[in-house]
């Protein structure tokens, strides 16, 4: 019996989809930005309630929001070579 030869289509082997790898990147920046922002109002992240916060760390998470949205969102459906 002959062994069979797998073929896979060339542009499998020439490219990869490195957006998931992109896209973690951006949520650390994105989580960085957050962090900063927090301090900036003097809280720590992660640690304020939701129900208790006060506007200005109502903005930092509204600010995490839309750069995970708008930036980060996008890479998952970019492949990169």
């Amino acid at each position: 019996m002959k062994p069979s030869r797998i073929v896979l289509p060339l542009t499998l082997v020439l490219s990869a989809n490195a957006g998931l790898i992109a896209y973690g990147i951006c949520q650390t920046g994105c989580n960085m930005g957050a962090v900063a922002c927090y301090a900036v109002a003097g809280a720590v992240f992660g640690t304020v309630a939701a129900p208790t916060a006060p506007a200005a760390i109502l903005a930092c998470n509204a600010a995490q929001g839309m750069c995970m949205a708008t930036l980060c969102a996008p890479l998952l459906l970019i492949p990169f070579p």
